[in-house]
C-alpha cells in the first residue's frame, strides 16, 4: 500500500499543488540582480534531474523523499566533484565526511524525515549496485540529508520504505520541479507557516561566463521572517523571540543542495557551499542551535567529471578570481528557493496538526506597504 501510495502522488501532486499558490515572482519578489533560467529550478543547470516520493497514509503520516540526480549517467561511475558546508551541524547527514575527503559525490542526493535517513540511504545503496557495471563493487557513500517533520507526520513510525525511494529516484526528470508540500517537503514547517520543497536559478551574463546556479531548498527552520527586507514576520505576528519568556529561537533545519556547470574544484565548492548562508540569513533564520544548517554543492561541468577507476585526473578548473559571480548567484537562488518553498506550500494536516500556509494576500500587502513586490 505504501508503494502505491508514494507512486500515486509522485503523479498526482506536481501541478495541482503550483496552481493553488504562487511563487515569489507571481509576488514580484525576485532577489538580486542576475536573471533565472527558463525554469527558475536546480533543473536549469543541465542534466540534473529532480524527482519527489510524497507520502501520505491515514492521518499521521505525512512525509516523503526527493532525489536529486546530478547528471544522466551513473553517479558512481561518472563522479562529480562536490563539498558539503555545515551552517549548524545539529542533523543528520550520512556520506557528509567522505564526500568532504575525497570531495566529490557517487551517489545522487537524497533529502527525507529524520528518523528515515538510514532508510533511504540503505534503499539508494541497493539501488545503485544493480547498475550496470557495478558488480563488483564493496564500498558506496550514499548521501541523504533530513529535516525534522515530526510536527506533521508519526516521524517515530519510520514511513519512508524502499519502494518509495525508488519511486523517487527513477521518477527523477528535467524541467519544472514541484514545489511546496511535496516530496521530503510534505511535512515541514518554516517560520511557524507551512515550508517544503523550493529551487531557483541564475544564469551569470557571458561576461562573467554564461554559467548556470541552481539551488534546490528542504525548508524546516524558523527565525523572523522577512521578505527582501519587508519585515512580513513581524508584520503578521509570527516570529520567534515574540515572547520574551519563550525559548523558541527558530529552531529546525534546512538542507541545501547547489548544482553548478562552472568547473569548480571541491576546494571552490565549498567556498561556494559556504554562501548559501547568506540567502538563509537573508530570510530571517539566525541559524539557531536546534537548526541543522547544511549545505551540498556539486558541478556537473564535464571538465570536472572523475572516472571511479582513474589513475589520474586531467581537469580543468575556473580561476579564483573568477567565481565571484558564481558566489552572488548563489546567495540569490537560496534566498529565492525558500520563499518558493514557503509560497508554494499549501496547508497540511497531519499527527493531530494543522500548520497553516502562509497567507499570500496577506503577504502581497505587506510587501507593498514596504515598496516591494508588486
Amino acid at each position: 500500500m505504501r508503494a502505491l501510495t508514494a507512486a500515486f502522488l509522485l503523479a498526482a501532486m506536481t501541478t495541482p499543488l503550483a496552481a493553488q499558490r504562487a511563487r515569489a515572482r507571481d509576488l514580484g519578489v525576485a532577489p538580486g540582480v542576475f536573471a533565472p533560467g527558463s525554469n527558475n529550478a536546480i533543473t536549469d543547470v543541465a542534466g540534473v534531474r529532480v524527482g519527489h516520493a510524497t507520502i501520505i497514509e491515514g492521518d499521521r503520516v505525512r512525509t516523503g523523499v526527493t532525489a536529486i540526480l546530478p547528471h544522466e549517467g551513473n553517479a558512481y561511475l561518472e563522479r562529480v566533484p562536490a563539498a558539503i558546508w555545515v551552517g549548524n551541524g545539529f542533523g543528520k547527514l550520512i556520506g557528509s565526511t567522505q564526500a568532504n575527503e575525497l570531495g566529490e559525490l557517487e551517489t545522487p542526493i537524497l533529502l527525507t524525515c529524520t528518523l528515515c535517513v538510514w532508510k533511504a540511504a540503505d534503499a539508494m545503496t541497493a539501488w545503485m549496485l544493480e547498475k550496470p557495471g557495478m558488480e563488483r563493487v564493496r564500498s558506496i557513500n550514499p548521501v541523504v540529508g533530513e529535516t525534522n517533520d515530526g510536527v506533521l507526520n508519526d516521524i517515530r513510525a519510520r514511513p519512508v520504505t524502499e519502494a518509495q525511494v525508488r519511486a523517487a529516484l527513477d521518477g527523477a526528470t528535467s524541467g519544472a520541479v514541484a514545489e511546496g508540500s511535496v516530496g521530503a517537503g510534505q511535512g515541514t514547517v518554516a517560520f511557524g507557516w507551512k515550508g517544503g520543497i523550493g529551487t531557483s536559478s541564475r544564469v551569470l551574463p557571458s561576461s562573467l561566463g554564461g554559467y548556470t546556479v541552481g539551488v534546490l531548498v528542504q525548508s524546516n527552520f524558523g527565525g523572523i521572517l522577512q521578505v527582501e527586507g519587508a519585515p512580513v514576520g513581524r508584520e503578521l505576528g509570527q516570529y520567534s523571540f515574540k515572547d520574551a519568556t519563550s525559548r523558541d529561537g527558530g529552531d529546525g533545519s534546512i538542507m541545501m543542495v547547489v548544482a553548478t556547470d562552472a568547473p569548480l574544484s571541491d576546494r571552490n565548492l565549498k567556498r561556494v557551499a559556504s554562501r548559501a548562508m547568506m540567502g538563509l540569513g537573508r530570510t530571517g533564520s539566525s541559524a539557531s542551535n536546534g537548526s541543522g544548517d547544511y549545505v551540498i554543492a556539486f558541478s556537473t561541468a564535464k571538465e570536472q567529471r572523475r572516472a571511479f577507476n582513474a589513475r589520474r585526473l586531467e581537469t580543468v578548473e575556473l580561476a579564483n578570481e573568477d567565481v565571484s559571480g558564481i558566489f552572488e548567484a548563489v546567495v540569490e537562488a537560496t534566498e529565492e528557493a525558500i520563499y518558493n518553498s514557503l509560497f508554494q506550500a499549501t496547508s497540511v494536516t497531519g499527527n493531530g496538526r494543522t500548520v497553516e500556509a502562509i497567507p499570500l494576500d496577506k503577504v502581497r500587502e505587506i510587501l507593498k506597504r514596504y515598496g516591494r513586490g508588486k
